[in-house]
């Protein structure tokens, strides 16, 4: 949508990769009625352009879904990139087969020339897995107000995935739309995505994690544009929008302490199997779900403890876990700052810390210079990338 400016460029990754065993399927869309909407037109032409470009390109075997030009655009409330995604997944499903893989790009991707054979190796070697959460690093670029809340929104997102792999979480890997593959058999053994305005990628790795594997090491990284963005509902563009506004309360830096709460209820599983048991997560569960014992209806179905303790990841999901933290978080007190500086000083050694040449004392995700974001971002990145080494030799 929109992207008649880098979608050469991404076509250009493409037409690099040494991999060349792939078709590439687009679905160019927006609301029919922007057509008649004087301060959307702009889009719609210059998706026309993006369907011109798509047209002409030669470098593959090319499937273009057009829900752009004038009557085949969305209508009614099925509309955005959850149903974009989902149209071009459904289409390679009837014309892929089951051992053939799917990886998901956004226009604004970019990519290294290995990138392909890279995730085609990786599903050799775990045939498996139902799904790869690939890494990512946003690219900055000549807008400091955008590095800025690209910077901050990409510390909560590493901040958040290396808590959840610190605490064992099932759910530790990032769901970015641009930044996933997998199997079509997956694809089919989950009925396929459930269609969002947004948010559909986390939705639908919650969901492919509750069938099997995802794995969240490759050996290639994705590249997205660090952009202000509303083409989207919620995720990274509308985040830092809002952010740059100065409003990051639906993105806080977590306190740590909140994930122990989730580790603890891990520790005590087999206190759980046995019976009632009294702790902060226990208590969300309760009011979440309206029951008394959030944990009677495991044990009953469940008569051993592996499945009741699998049983319980599904019910104490990823979104139930964003969804405690949340609740948890109000009034807690503590800064953003605050929280990550008090991360970083518990989990990883001082004179690590002290490389990074970072004056914590005033740091401030508004004020800091661009320059300590960048540095605090790549800590957090080389981190995340060596967890996720360590998670794929498990």
């Amino acid at each position: 949508m929109d992207e008649a400016d880098l979608l050469p460029r991404l076509l250009g990754c493409l037409s690099a990769q040494t991999y060349r065993n792939f078709r590439l399927f687009v679905c160019v869309n927006q609301p029919d009625a922007w057509w008649s909407d004087s301060a959307k037109v702009s889009r719609c032409l210059n998706n026309q352009l993006c369907m011109g470009l798509l047209e002409k390109w030669d470098g593959c075997e090319t499937h273009i879904i057009d829900r752009s030009s004038q009557g085949h655009g969305w209508t009614g409330k099925r509309h955005g990139v959850g149903f974009a995604r989902k149209a071009v997944m459904d289409l390679i499903n009837v014309t892929a087969g089951a051992d053939e893989l799917m990886v998901s790009l956004d226009a604004d991707s970019v990519l290294s020339p290995d990138f392909l054979g890279s995730v085609a190796r990786n599903f050799s070697e775990h045939p498996g897995a139902v799904a790869l959460a690939l890494p990512y690093y946003h690219r900055t670029g000549s807008d400091a107000a955008a590095n800025r809340a690209m910077l901050r929104y990409e510390i909560y997102m590493r901040h958040y995935f290396l808590n959840l792999y610190r605490i064992g979480s099932p759910y530790a890997f990032t769901a970015l739309g641009s930044a996933m593959a997998l199997p079509v058999w997956a694809y089919r053994a989950v009925g396929g995505m459930t269609p969002k305005l947004s948010g559909e990628d986390f939705y639908f790795l919650q969901k492919l994690r509750k069938f099997g594997q995802v794995m969240v090491w490759n050996e290639e990284v994705v590249y997205p544009e660090g952009r202000f963005s509303d083409r989207v509902f919620f995720g990274t563009g509308p985040a830092m929008i809002r952010g740059a506004a100065g409003d990051w309360s639906s993105y806080p830096v977590y306190p740590e302490a909140l994930f122990d709460d989730i580790l603890e209820s891990y520790l005590l599983m087999p206190l759980f199997y046995v019976g009632p048991l009294e702790t902060k997560i226990s208590s969300f569960l309760s009011n979440t779900f309206n029951e008394d014992d959030p944990f009677q209806p495991l044990r009953a179905n469940h008569r051993d403890l592996d499945h009741f303790t699998r049983a319980f990841h599904e019910k104490f999901d990823g979104l139930r876990i964003l969804q405690y933290l949340k609740t948890a978080h109000d009034g807690h007190g503590t800064s953003d700052e605050e929280n990550l500086y008090n991360f970083l000083e518990r989990e990883y050694p001082a004179t690590e810390m002290e490389k990074l040449k970072v004056d914590w004392t005033t740091l401030s995700f508004s004020a800091s210079p661009v320059g300590e974001l960048e540095k605090i971002r790549e800590f957090l990145f080389q981190k995340e990338m060596a967890a996720r080494v360590s998670a794929a030799l498990r």
